[in-house]
């Protein structure tokens, strides 16, 4: 939880062309998330964007 008390519980990962991971942010739902990684992703750039549930096993 962060100050206000909303439960960020989902985040917005880029992988960029090497391969490293990075998260970009934490949101509180996972339209937030997807609304900015869809953002992110019309941008024309080589990275790859995901949402992921904070606390749920990565999937590879």
């Amino acid at each position: 939880m962060n100050d206000s008390g909303a439960v960020l519980a989902w985040q917005v990962i880029r992988q960029d062309d090497n391969g490293n991971q990075y998260r970009v942010g934490r949101y509180a739902t996972r339209a937030e998330a997807e609304q900015m990684a869809d953002r992110l992703d019309v941008r024309g750039h080589k990275q790859l964007y995901w949402v992921e549930r904070i606390g749920a096993p990565a999937q590879q």
